[in-house]
């Protein structure tokens, strides 16, 4: 096989001012020529090896950086938004999208915010009196768009949060089970009661009484999940807010949703500390019961939290997670692997998490093969969120989780899966906009980069063909 070459244009220029050097001495520093280093920088030459371990030595910084970043995000991202119509039949080729993201990043996020407010724009035409009633709104991205693509473009790993929640549970002896008692005892020694209450709010703090009421119908990770959200809330207040600062969110509701999903990021962290997950992750080959057990965790939890092992120098498997509703509509969505989710719409059909619903507290497995000849070992369950009592609505979701082949062997639901047959390996897609496969048997919409051949005296599957 082939070595890939390593073009970090856009990393090599962001490292070089962050430390705040002059091309000319940071080609010193790497021990390479002036105009070397101004063609890496360009993309016009690939990473050299002595550049790599250069980079390494002088600076201390961690390599497999490099091959990695906001680059397959922003051509999946792009192609998705290209994909509409508006933009006719002759995109550019794909060879210049990822140019445009290794080369000019900030030209491809201006681009996707440009289509972003066209679709809102466009949507709020098309219900001209709900537009009406709101003249003074501006064209900006709704603030829940804008936290998931600050969680998206963080590689949903927050450095600052998940240390501050490894701190805060070795404190209290480490994550687990154990820990939801050494939090309340913590709180009430500082004059916070927690109560239990049949309540249909999940959390609920009187400030005024001091008092944290929990709900017992909830599940117990539910709880204490739910519980360290409020000491974030309370006892880290300053650490989100700088976080905040840094993010510019465009308007408070923004700010106001991503201080919760920081907090909720805390929780999750604290429940399951990283390097304790990490290694437990390892040592039961990324066991999901296994986990759930031994932190005191739902499944869903566990596999959100794997997908966030991304610390720099101790980084765990790159895994994809995502949660999709029964309608398929992906309610979150993360992933560090090669593999990105439409922004818009749901999830391949093709996918294995579709059926998950149809197999209550199983797990499904599914061998897969992307577009781009990457192939991936997926995993599918469904986490219905109990009601609690009788009567109550019950919110149903399925999950998924997975990762490239390469990583199979470190993984306990590779067991048994034939690897090696071609045909093992299901087809799927992303977006059927972007998906380039001219025989899928459950195509919605047709590609972009084909053109139809419409027949009246033939009817296959598709009521078209694609050249």
């Amino acid at each position: 096989m082939a070595t890939r070459k390593l073009y970090a244009g856009a990393k090599l220029r962001d490292l070089r001012g962050r430390l705040g050097l002059t091309q000319k001495d940071f080609a010193a520093k790497l021990g390479v020529s002036l105009p070397y280093l101004n063609q890496m920088e360009n993309n016009n030459r690939p990473v050299s090896t002595t550049v790599v371990l250069a980079l390494a030595q002088e600076f201390g910084f961690d390599v497999t950086e490099l091959g990695q970043g906001d680059a397959e995000r922003l051509v999946s991202d792009m192609r998705e938004a290209l994909a509409d119509p508006v933009f006719g039949e002759h995109a550019p080729p794909l060879a210049d999208l990822r140019l445009t993201a290794s080369n000019a990043p900030a030209l491809a996020r201006a681009f996707l915010d440009l289509h972003r407010s066209y679709r809102q724009t466009h949507e709020r035409l098309a219900s001209l009196d709900e537009a009406l009633g709101r003249e003074g709104a501006q064209l900006q991205p709704s603030p829940w768009e804008e936290v998931r693509d600050f969680f998206h473009y963080c590689d949903n790993y927050i450095d600052a949060v998940d240390r501050a929640a490894e701190h805060f549970a070795q404190m209290l002896g480490g994550g687990g089970p154990d820990l939801r008692a050494a939090v309340i005892a913590r709180l009430r020694g500082r004059g916070i009661a927690v109560e239990m209450a049949q309540t249909p709010a999940l959390r609920s703090f009187d400030a005024a009484r001091q008092v944290l009421t929990l709900s017992s119908l909830a599940p117990y990770e539910t709880q204490t999940f739910q519980l360290l959200v409020q000491v974030a809330l309370l006892r880290q207040d300053p650490l989100l807010e700088a976080t905040l600062d840094l993010a510019r969110f465009q308007s408070d509701t923004a700010r106001a949703i991503a201080k919760l999903g920081l907090a909720n990021y805390f929780a999750g962290a604290a429940m399951m500390p990283y390097g304790a997950v990490l290694a437990a992750a390892q040592e039961t080959r990324h066991d999901l019961d296994l986990l759930a057990a031994r932190f005191g965790a739902s499944i869903e939890q566990v596999a959100h939290r794997l997908s966030t092992l991304q610390r720099p120098g101790a980084k765990g498997i790159p895994f994809f997670f995502a949660r999709v509703d029964q309608a398929g509509t992906i309610t979150k969505r993360h992933s560090a692997t090669r593999l990105q989710f439409a922004r818009f719409g749901g999830a391949c059909p093709l996918w294995n998490v579709h059926r998950a619903f149809e197999t209550p507290n199983t797990f499904l497995r599914q061998l897969a093969e992307t577009p781009d000849g990457v192939r991936y070992v997926l995993l599918a369950r469904d986490v219905t969120k109990p009601a609690g009592r009788f009567g109550a609505p019950v919110r149903r979701f399925a999950m998924a989780l997975g990762c490239e082949l390469r990583h199979a062997g470190a993984l306990v639901y590779a067991d048994g899966m034939d690897l090696t047959r071609d045909r093992a390996f299901e087809p799927i897609g992303i977006s059927c906009r972007i998906c380039e496969r001219t025989d899928c048997h459950q195509r919605s919409v047709p590609p972009l980069e084909r053109r139809l051949t419409i027949r009246t005296d033939r009817r296959d599957i598709l009521p078209y063909a694609l050249d």
